[in-house]
This record gives structure tokens, C-alpha cells and sequence, in this order.
């Protein structure tokens, strides 16, 4: 199968690192202008950089403020595919979790993602063609006790994918959420160490994550970001035109359950 996405423009938030670094890369090889969103101009630019491949287009920005999400618009007026990667985790005991806290994990996690399809839907659906997608987690299904916080707003991006699908209906464009397993980025590394020891070499602190924390998984291992990038970019082409209001898992059978 080669998906081909030649003439499209894509925006992939928090794309300078991680996850979102690996979807932009792999959208751009299949031949769309990707936007590359963060935070300032240096980081986007270093991604740029790193990338390196196909057509690439700064969109810096905070998305979790409109002032941010006006500056990425500004950038990319019109995009075909929207794809809402940017998010935060932290482990926080349940009952330590402030209300300030609760409030930024919905407006970072959830809340940015409806304000750019607000955003960028109706234009979509102008042209009759668009693809949408969420960056969920097992998380959403699976609720960590280490991060409830983290889980529920995963948990609203399966709602909130399913009402906009909704909201397109009979047209061209299709919107989806993507529930990604425990992965292997940067954060996670960190996350890994915070909860296993900084002692420890990397495949056994993985290895002893997994089985402690993650053990539900049948993968047995952190899942490469490129692993996810892979269905990003499918659910992006023509092929997955019969695919709307979906959550599609690359979980490395975390869930434990036959459908979300």
C-alpha cells in the first residue's frame, strides 16, 4: 500500500518532539505540507531542522491560548489534515490533584484541540474533503491510578472525536481518535526513571515499568513513536475513507477488551 498525500497540507500540534515529531515526519514523507507546531519559534525551527524531510512549514504557536491558536492560523489558514498530538502527564496522587491542576490538563489536553477544530472543520467540510484526529491513550480506557488526571481528559478526546464525526456527517471528512499504548519518547523516559530509579539501565527500568505498571500489555514493550505515526498516516489517506468517529488502537493490545 503507498499512501500518497501529494497536495495536502497537514497540521501536526506539539510537533517538535516525540510522538508528534514522528507523525509530521511520517505524513511528510508521504508527500503533504506539514505544519510543525510548538510553543516558540526555536523550537519549531530546531524540529524543522531535525526533520528534514519533504515540505515543512513553521507554525509556532501556544494552542492553548487563542492568542497562540490565532498565530497558528495566521501561519496555516487552510489544512486538509488535523492532527491534535499536543498533551501533558505527570503522576499525582488522586487526592493531591489541585483544582488549578484539573483545570490545565482539560484546557492543554482537550480544550486546545476543540478550539482548532472549531477552527479548521468547516472548512473541511466547504471542501469535502478533511481528516481529524485525536491523540488518546489506553489511558482513556484504562484509567492509571497514578494520573486520573491525565485519563480523563483522554477519555473526553474519545467523546469529543466522536461528536465532531458527528458534526460531519455525509461529508468527505472523517474524524477519529487514535489510542496510543505506552510509548517510548522523551517524557516517558523521564516518567520511566521518576517511578522505577535513575539507577537503573534503560532496558531494565523499561522492562520493570512494563511489568509493574503496564502489565496488561501484550506487546511487552514501550511502542516505538514512528508505531503510531503509522496509523496517523493511514487514517490520513484515501484509504481509510470509510473510517469516521472511530477509536483506533495501536495500544500493543493494552485494553483489555475487544472494542474501546
Amino acid at each position: 500500500m503507498r499512501i500518497d498525500l501529494s497536495g495536502r497540507t497537514a497540521l501536526v500540534t506539539g510537533s517538535t518532539q516525540g510522538i508528534g515529531a514522528a507523525i509530521a515526519e511520517g505524513l511528510a514523507l508521504a508527500g503533504a505540507h506539514v505544519g510543525i507546531n510548538g510553543r516558540s519559534e526555536s523550537s519549531v525551527a530546531m524540529a524543522v531542522e531535525q526533520i528534514e524531510v519533504g515540505d515543512l512549514i513553521p507554525a509556532p504557536g501556544d494552542v492553548t491560548t487563542e492568542e497562540g491558536c490565532a498565530a497558528v492560523l495566521r501561519a496555516l489558514p487552510q489544512v486538509d489534515i488535523l492532527v491534535n498530538n499536543l498533551g501533558i502527564f505527570g503522576a499525582t496522587p488522586a487526592l493531591e490533584i489541585t483544582d488549578d491542576e484539573w483545570r490545565r490538563y482539560f484546557e492543554v489536553n482537550v480544550l486546545a484541540a476543540v478550539r482548532l477544530t472549531r477552527a479548521y472543520l468547516p472548512g473541511m467540510i466547504e471542501r469535502d474533503w478533511g481528516r481529524i484526529q485525536y491523540i488518546a491513550s489506553d489511558s482513556a480506557v484504562a484509567i492509571p491510578i497514578e494520573m486520573i488526571h491525565y485519563g480523563m481528559t483522554k477519555t473526553a478526546l474519545l467523546a469529543v472525536s466522536r461528536g465532531f464525526a458527528k458534526e460531519a456527517a455525509g461529508s468527505g471528512v472523517t474524524v477519529n481518535s487514535v489510542i496510543a499504548g505506552p510509548t517510548h519518547t522523551g517524557g516517558v523516559e523521564k516518567f520511566v526513571y521518576d517511578l522505577m530509579g535513575k539507577d537503573l539501565p534503560w532496558e531494565e527500568a523499561q522492562r520493570a515499568f512494563m511489568i509493574q505498571h503496564r502489565s496488561q500489555s501484550l506487546l511487552q514493550r514501550l511502542i516505538e513513536p514512528e508505531e503510531i505515526a503509522n496509523m496517523v498516516v493511514y487514517l490520513s489517506s484515501p484509504f481509510a475513507s470509510a473510517t469516521t468517529g472511530a477509536a483506533v488502537r495501536v495500544d500493543g493490545g493494552y485494553v483489555d477488551s475487544i472494542l474501546p
